[in-house]
């Protein structure tokens, strides 16, 4: 039997770790080398015939040796067929080898003549496979850490063993810990038999301990000195002992990253005018003992230059006058070429005021702007701003991939990119921010793709990829607040499909897919009881950006005693509300900006209810309200966690100034008869001088008897206080402002700061009316409210007991504020934001105040705290977090600082 081929053989040590790697590439070299020279030379003597060259016709192929495939399965593979014609020598053997090694299936592969008989030729494959993975463990790191491990190297059950995986997955745990700091990660991989032809894997893993940076010494700079230049380098950062407050960018040493703050070193001396600037020599040397490096940097400064003269060549578009505006340089000024290269093009800011963006937003797709030094005498550098503008380009086909649930006219109806349209950069970085704010997609995975982009057609095409997260959200807790358990069911269908309710495969559980908002909200205890259901339509009609919103909602309250908990069912206060209303979003002057439209009823009804909380408690009082709203948010790509960006928001709300019209004097009608205080409970009671006043009879301000003399009466506040408030009349003014601003870090690590503002107003439209108990500000806690007993609103505070900071009536009864106002600054930090769970932690400052009217109003006396928090989003059950606040000032009426709260926050904004 001769042999057509030599081996190629995958050596996989199955006892010692592996150290180093074989050549397999120079090998498999070799082989194809000799391939044709143990053809020629071999003979085969069988029947006393003798191999000669030639052609031959391919009679059959056995398969032998260790193997899992059945033989027709490996004959496939090398693509040679029984009764084919091939060469000896030929491209045929060749080629099939060359096949099966292509596979990465096998460590030997040989061919064989086993018998000629005639024309014909009967060859032998001997093979062997190369041994899959049974089972896999790394040691060294924790088992959480250790899953991750292996998805990410994908070390699953069945995988081939090569020589190629055991190199890949040494070589990638090794540089992911490099990454993190770990620099002297060393990995080994041990191999063993586990049965026929299967192995095990045991990864053993030395982290080692991270490589800190214990200096950072800079030479040569005379300008600028060494702690600008340290700050400049934003990864790599001196170990913290030195600077106990650095915590969000700790100290370790990665190589890629130390390179690219060389680079933002020099970038500082160029900010400065230097643009000569260059790093002359750097040295880092490891220290083992401490594990250590110290970093020595010589830079050369060179000298400092100005800005001379600035032309534009190849502009036809914008006038020299127009692009100075966007660039903003003036001749004299000190050279900064950072900041030219951003006036340019900013690739930190994706809707930057650039010139680049300029074009990019008028249909230049394919325009090119460069700055060219032309001319440097002595300390001027004149430049040439030279400008390719190119065709405008037109978005030509534009495609979604990537949502499985979410029906394709609901996110093509949200996309600023239309076919026809002039291109646009702003709409293409405004859709990203769009499709993240419904909700449905994964923010940070919304990516556009731009393809086919031809300059001769004028056109582009953009493919939008999308990958769907969870929207629904389920809310069921239980607790204890206001002295009882609270049970809150809460169900949140906010992809919902109304007009696949009635199709039965739509229920997959529940029609999904048409971005309607559908949300239920159960809540009780054994003194109240809250029922809510909304209905939000994005797209009223389906053809304008028109949302229609409507909600219906009953609250119920029992009389409650909150010392003996006893409920006493006869004394109730009962809210009923239905809201309809309308948003539409604008083109003018942005895209950001919304108007909206809502009309709410309302219908108080007291039965029995005398606990104080109003004057009178048997009655009604109704409750008219149109709201209008303007708001403009252009907060970031992630409506959960947002980087820049901001959100101002103006309301009013009013009712009908009634009192314009009904022809009532509130102020005379307190002398009628009919609103002065009499007995009228059926039975003789007893006045302050203890004599007994009969029914019917008026009682004085003093509580004594005046007979019926009615004028000397003092006034049934119940009576005129149910006059007064049977319709409500009243106006509201609030503001808010929240800015994002990133401070450092990059995408998924970003550090944030929060700000925010504001403002509440709230006023009558006649003041012998007065204004309403009703609507008013509660400022304190979590700012959540567990039910609404007056239609108050409830103003976040951290550090104070929920709704604590309101004015109190001369019973020490709190009343609610007309006004109020609120300050805050948070520092936010993630630390994931993966669609399974965004979490990110949080330091505050906070400030603010409510007050009972205009006199006593003082933006300057604020009641003001600071805490640290934490926020966990999950897709079913949406926000979750926990704050802890201290507050600095007392509470109203106590002398000592408030001190620690704890506020648990679920469902609150982000």
């Amino acid at each position: 039997m001769m042999q057509l081929s030599t081996t190629k053989k995958e050596n996989v040590d199955l006892e010692k770790p592996v150290n180093k790697l074989n050549n397999t590439k120079m090998l498999y070299k070799s082989i194809v080398l000799l391939f044709g020279l143990f053809i020629t030379t071999g003979a085969l003597a069988q029947n006393g015939s003798r191999l000669e060259s030639g052609s031959y016709v391919l009679a059959e192929i056995s398969v032998t040796g260790k193997m899992s495939y059945n033989e027709q399965t490996v004959i496939q593979f090398t693509g040679l067929e029984k009764g084919q014609a091939i060469n000896v020598p030929g491209e045929e053997i060749s080629a099939a080898i060359k096949k099966l090694w292509r596979l990465g299936l096998f460590s030997d592969v040989n061919f064989y003549v086993n018998e000629i008989k005639g024309d014909s030729i009967y060859l032998e494959l001997a093979i062997n496979e190369l041994p899959k993975l049974s089972d896999v463990k790394l040691q060294g790191v924790k088992k959480g850490k250790s899953e991750s491990l292996i998805k990410d190297t994908g070390l699953t059950k069945g995988k081939i063993v090569n020589e190629n995986l055991l190199t890949t997955t040494k070589n990638y745990i090794e540089n992911k810990y490099k990454k993190d700091g770990f620099y002297n990660t060393k990995v080994a991989i041990n191999v063993v038999p586990d049965s026929t032809n299967t192995v095990k894997m045991v990864v053993n893993i030395d982290k080692g301990k991270k490589v800190r940076i214990s200096s950072i010494n800079f030479t040569g700079n005379q300008q600028i000195s060494s702690g600008k230049l340290k700050k400049a380098m934003k990864d790599t950062k001196v170990k913290a002992f030195p600077n106990p407050l650095r915590i969000f960018k700790p100290s370790k040493f990665i190589a890629d990253k130390y390179k690219e703050d060389l680079g933002k070193v020099i970038d500082k001396f160029k900010e400065k005018g230097y643009r000569d600037a260059r790093v002359i020599e750097d040295t880092v040397v490891y220290n083992p003992k401490k594990n250590t490096v110290a970093i020595d940097i010589k830079v050369e400064e060179g000298h400092k230059y100005y800005f001379g003269d600035i032309k534009y060549i190849g502009n036809t578009v914008y006038t020299n006058q127009q692009l100075n505006l966007i660039l903003g340089i003036k001749k004299g000024e000190v050279y900064n070429g950072v900041m030219l290269q951003k006036r340019i093009a900013d690739p930190s800011k994706p809707d930057g005021e650039d010139l680049t963006n300029l074009y990019q937003n008028n249909g230049y797709l394919f325009s090119n702007i460069n700055a060219v030094e032309v001319k440097t005498a002595n300390d001027t550098i004149d430049f040439e701003i030279r400008v390719v503008e190119g065709p405008i380009a037109y978005f030509n086909k534009i495609s979604v991939v990537g949502n499985d649930k979410t029906n394709d006219r609901v996110i093509y109806r949200e996309l600023r990119t239309r076919p026809g349209q002039k291109w646009n950069k702003e709409d293409v970085v405004g859709t990203i921010r769009e499709l993240g704010a419904l909700g449905f997609f994964d923010a940070e995975a919304i990516r556009p793709d731009v393809k086919n982009a031809d300059p001769a057609s004028g056109t582009v095409d953009v493919e939008w990829h999308v990958a769907e997260k969870g929207s629904s959200q389920i809310e069921l807790q239980g607790g204890y607040g206001g002295g009882g358990f609270i049970g809150t069911l809460g169900l949140s269908f906010n992809n919902f499909s109304t007009r696949n309710m009635f199709k039965k495969s739509a229920y997959t559980p529940l029609p999904m897919g048409d971005g309607q908002k559908l949300a239920l909200r159960l809540q009780g205890s054994t003194y109240f009881q809250t029922y809510s259901l909304s209905f939000t339509e994005p797209w009223f009609g389906g053809r304008k950006p028109i949302q229609m919103f409507t909600s219906l909602s009953q609250s119920k309250q029992f009389s409650y005693n909150y010392s003996s908990r006893d409920v006493d069912r006869n004394k109730s206060f009962t809210i009923s509300s239905i809201t309809v209303g309308v948003s539409k979003r604008l083109s003018d002057p942005d895209y950001y900006m919304r108007l909206s439209h809502s009309l709410t009823f309302q219908y108080y009804d007291l039965n029995n209810y005398n606990v104080g909380l109003f004057t009178f408690g048997n009655g009604v009082s109704k409750n008219l309200a149109y709201t209008l709203e303007l708001t403009r948010d252009n907060r970031g790509r992630n409506p959960i966690y947002p980087t820049y960006g901001s959100l101002f928001s103006a309301s009013f709300r009013t009712t009908f100034p009634y009192s314009f019209v009904n022809g009532i004097n509130y102020e005379a009608i307190k002398n009628e008869q009919a609103y002065k205080l009499s007995n009228e409970t059926g039975a003789p009671i007893t006045g302050t001088n203890g004599e007994s006043i009969s029914t019917g009879e008026y009682i004085d301000a003093n509580g004594n008897g005046v007979g019926n003399n009615f004028e000397a009466a003092a006034l049934n506040q119940s009576k005129y206080d149910q006059k007064r408030f049977n319709w409500l009349e009243y106006w509201k003014a609030k503001f808010k402002g929240d800015w994002y601003t990133k401070l450092a870090g990059q995408p998924q690590h970003e550090l944030v700061l929060r700000s925010l503002a504001e403002f509440g107003f709230m006023g009558a439209y006649n003041n012998a009316r007065g204004l309403v108990p009703f609507e008013r500000f509660y400022v304190g806690g979590d700012g959540m409210a567990n039910y609404a007993l007056d239609g108050r609103e409830v103003i976040q505070l951290r550090g104070y007991p929920n709704q604590s900071l309101s004015p109190v009536d001369a019973n020490g009864t709190q009343i609610g504020a007309t006004i109020y106002n609120k300050f805050s600054l948070e520092l936010r930090y993630p630390i994931t934001l993966k669609p399974q769970a965004s979490i990110f932690a949080l330091t505050f400052l906070e400030a603010g105040s409510s007050y009972d009217g205009f006199k006593n109003y003082n933006p300057f006396q604020l009641k003001r705290s600071a805490g640290f928090g934490l926020r966990v989003f999950m897709p079913a059950f949406g926000l979750l977090g926990i704050d802890f606040g201290y507050g600095f000032d007392p509470l109203p009426g106590y002398q000592q600082k408030n001190g620690w709260e704890t506020h648990f926050i679920i469902g609150q904004q982000f």
